[in-house]
Parts: C-alpha cells; structure tokens; sequence
C-alpha cells in the first residue's frame, strides 16, 4: 500500500475536480485521501450535507468510483445493506473480486441524524469504514450548531450576544463513543498530518470488521477564516491537542502524534471569527473552560495508553 506522497499522488483520483465545494472545503481533502488509500474498488455511501449536494449536482457527478446518495440519517444503514448484499454474492460464486465499502457523512449527519444508523452498522459487526468529516455544526443547511460544535462558537442557532455568548454546551465525543462499541478500530485524523491519515485508513480498510475514522475538515465558510488558511487550521487544532490524533486498535488506546510544543488552545481559536466574541474581557471564562476541558481530555488519552501498555 502507498504512504508516501510520490505513490500517493500516482492514484487515480476518484473525486475529481470540478466539483462545487467551496474554495479551502476541508471535506474534499479529506475524502480524497481516504480514497488513496485503498488499493481495492470502493463502493461510497454520502449522507445528504455539503459533501454529497456539491459533487452530485444532477446530471453530473464529480465522483470515478460506485457512489449510493442517501438520506441524511442513514448513510451507515445503506453501506452496511450493500455490504451484505456483497457477502451474500461472493458466497453465492456470483463474485470473485474484493471491494471496499466506506460511508462519508458530515457532522451533523454522524454525531446527531445519523447517530442511531452508525451506532447499529457498527455493533452488527459490517465489514465497513465510516468516515465523518468535522466541521463543527450544520454547514450546507446554513451553520447550524451541532453536537459537534465546540462551547463558545457562534453559529446561526447559537449567536453569540449579551445573554448566550455562543454555544453553551461542550462538544460531544464521538470517537469515544464509538470505541465503546468495541470495533475493530475507531481513530481520529487530521487532513494536515497526511501520512498519519492515510495510514489509519489503511488499517480501517485492511481489518475485518467496522471501522471508524473521525477526521477535522474546517469549513472557511463556517468557521469565518480564509480558505488558504484551512490546513494550518487542521494543524493548529491538532498541536494544541483540541483535536488529538489517536487510534484504538482492538481495544489498544495509543497517541499517534504527540505536539513537541503544545499550544493553547486560544491561538487556534483566534484566528477563526466564530470565536471573536470569546476574546472580550466579559467572556475570558470561556476561554478557561475551553482550554482546562482540552487539558482534561489530553490527560485522559493518555492515562488510556498507558493502560493499554
């Protein structure tokens, strides 16, 4: 299998470019590695969102490889049907060739619409990989807040005023979540660590089982900062450990990049409007909260490592 970029940019490209996500889309990045990484045919499954309403605008698809659209909460339910249809036909003598199966949903058709499809693709036991690609609230249907969203961020159902300073909940873990399901392996990733990426897919495709892969894709457009900026984004969140890089491989916890530095978590949160509010001196509580939260959840990945040791 390829991991490094010379293999990988030799790949046939199976989203291709003409697509209508927006400029600096961080889905787009994300799902075309993910589709690098496999050395076998891929069957796709997209959940109604960004993704599948830009690259199937009808009669055109920007997609090379068999693609399903599906409702927005049930995407996991789809692929894990087609893979068992698959099954069916090998057994039968109908097939003889090996193909993958992977389902792209957004956030908040993952952590919210879709949570109850997931949740039973994933404890029947599907040979399959689900991708969620965070962008941190309901883009395509106007940057709704979402399960996903982090505490403090202004989005269109959760505007940052004199009384409600931005969403006043935290972010769920989906990732933690679907470990506890006991899966054959579940990892977050970031677009802006490639190799770490591509690698996790690979071992979601290769082991037998379901798999999971959760992996940032900041959204300009929601997260108001500059589509250039989107990769220095998905690392920012990942050296300040907002969004950690980790894999639970058989029920082996284990940090796939520790930050030489970490950083506070206000120097990813500075450079995105949608936590402009948070830096006035009435709201510097926020900030606190945010960070001990991202402290906490770094200590706890790794006190589960180490117990995995």
């Amino acid at each position: 299998m390829a991991t490094n970029l010379a293999d990988l940019a030799k790949k046939e490209i199976t989203l291709t470019g003409g697509h209508r996500l927006c400029a600096g889309c961080g889905a787009s990045i994300v799902v075309r590695q993910i589709l690098a990484a496999s050395d076998a045919p891929v069957v796709a499954g997209v959940s109604t969102g960004c993704l599948e309403v830009a690259t199937t605008i009808f009669p055109y698809s920007a997609w090379a490889n068999p693609l399903i659209h599906n409702a927005f909460e049930n995407v996991a339910a789809t692929i894990s049907g087609a893979e068992t249809a698959f099954q069916a036909l090998k057994q039968q003598g109908k097939i003889d060739k090996e193909m993958k199966f992977i389902a792209f949903g957004g956030d908040g058709g993952t952590y919210d619409i879709g949570l109850q499809s997931l949740s039973g693709a994933m404890e029947r036991g599907h040979d399959m990989v689900y991708v969620c690609y965070d962008n941190g609230a309901y883009m395509n249907t106007g940057i709704q807040r979402s399960s996903a969203t982090p505490l403090g961020a202004e989005t269109t159902t959760s505007p940052a005023g004199t009384k409600v300073p931005g969403k006043p909940r935290h972010r769920k873990d989906l990732t933690g979540i679907i470990a506890a399901h006991n899966v054959a392996y579940a990892a977050q990733a970031s677009p802006s660590h490639w190799r770490d990426m591509v690698v996790k897919a690979q071992k979601a495709l290769t082991i037998k089982g379901p798999a999971f892969l959760n992996v940032i894709a900041p959204c300009p457009r929601g997260w108001r900062a500059r589509p250039e900026e989107t990769i220095d984004l998905a690392r920012l969140a990942v050296d300040t450990a907002y969004w950690p890089l980790y894999e639970v491989d058989d029920g082996v916890w284990k940090i796939t990049y520790t930050p030489r530095e970490r950083k506070p978590v206000s120097e990813w949160l500075k450079r995105q409007g949608r936590f402009r509010h948070l830096f006035k001196e009435e709201n510097e509580h926020i900030l606190d909260e945010l960070q001990k939260d991202v402290d906490r959840n770094w200590e706890r990945l790794q006190k589960m490592q180490s117990l995995s040791e």
